[in-house]
């Protein structure tokens, strides 16, 4: 290799590095740019309205800075309280699977060891109490950074929407100039994708927190309306969202009657199966179709790369990476080869 070409090579792998390390603000930047796209809907129906674009932006995200308090509002304060009363029940429901193993050691199996009481019970449960009053300083921090992230997130896409032009024609001129007008075609398709996913998405949630909200509502499980709209915003995330969805109502539900436990799990498969085999085929198939397998993989691999919020970000960064892959790898490079053979 030339010396220039030693050169080029260096930068690369440096840049390669220097992206590797700040991942995490590229994750934060894309996610502002998803929030963006899926706010600029909703502009534009404000400049429909005859709104001035500014004013239209403004009152879009005071929209989703009330959406968002509301969402804690209703959602942590009883959550809370429901989770005090789960513990202040814990030394009981230890009593009671204490009589059952003694019942249990009784009736069937008289050769199992002796077990402690409620009281060695407890006393196994302090060191792992102490562990987490420990951690509660990480805690803090952990959200507090997580607070920072969100105003980041919330800035940036304050300033995509006023003034996209700018971000825009900056990324586009990252690549060759032969290639600048392809690569601006390619973000308009990808924008049309994110919103068209958004809107399926939408519809999605809508319609589980619908039915979730009407199923509890049925079995009369506390705090239906905060269970209902978790589960629809968990919808966001496929596969793991409708599993974390269904914990808290069969916890709730434990503290009214056990047979309810039971009525939620199968509520919440039912509509998993209903929003499975039928909503999803048919709001998809007119929005943004992804394989199932696809799907989890993209799931897999973002949260291996940037955690949590890759676990949140899987499917829009899926969306992208697919328009991506479709235009400059399949319509630009091997259809043409295909075409010249």
């Amino acid at each position: 290799m030339k010396f220039g070409q030693w050169i080029g090579f260096i930068t690369l792998v440096l840049s390669l590095y220097i992206l590797w390390q700040i991942r995490q603000l590229l994750l934060l930047l894309f996610t502002a740019v998803v929030l963006a796209t899926a706010l600029n809907q909703l502009v534009k129906q404000f400049q429909r309205l005859r709104l001035k674009r500014t004013l239209a932006v403004f009152v879009s995200l005071g929209i989703l800075i009330g959406f968002l308090i509301g969402f804690f509002w209703l959602i942590v304060p009883p959550f809370v309280e429901q989770f005090r009363q789960l513990i202040a029940l814990l030394p009981t429901g230890l009593a009671r699977v204490q009589i059952w193993l003694n019942v249990l050691q009784e009736r069937i199996l008289g050769w199992y060891p002796n077990l402690q009481g409620i009281e060695g019970l407890l006393q196994q449960i302090q060191p792992l109490a102490t562990q987490l009053l420990q951690r509660s300083v990480d805690i803090f921090s952990t959200s507090i950074t997580a607070i920072l992230q969100l105003l980041f997130v919330l800035v940036v896409t304050l300033m995509l929407l006023l003034n996209p032009l700018p971000y825009r024609q900056g990324f586009i001129r990252l690549f060759p100039s032969f290639y600048r007008k392809r690569v601006d075609e390619i973000l308009a398709r990808c924008e049309l994708a994110l919103g068209s996913w958004t809107i399926g998405a939408l519809i999605e949630m809508v319609f589980i927190a619908a039915l979730s909200g009407l199923g509890l509502w049925i079995l009369q499980v506390p705090l239906v309306l905060a269970h209902a709209v978790l589960a629809g915003l968990l919808n966001f995330i496929p596969n793991i969202g409708p599993t974390l969805s269904v914990v808290l109502p069969m916890a709730i539900a434990l503290l009214d009657a056990p047979w309810k436990v039971v009525a939620v799990l199968i509520l919440y498969i039912v509509i998993q199966n209903i929003e499975s085999y039928w909503l999803t085929p048919t709001v998809m198939a007119k929005q943004v179709e992804l394989l199932p397998a696809v799907t989890l993989t993209s799931q897999i691999f973002f949260t291996s790369f940037f955690g949590a919020l890759g676990l949140l970000m899987a499917l829009p960064l899926t969306v992208v990476a697919k328009t991506w892959i479709e235009e400059a790898l399949f319509n630009d490079v091997l259809d043409k080869w295909k075409a010249h053979s």
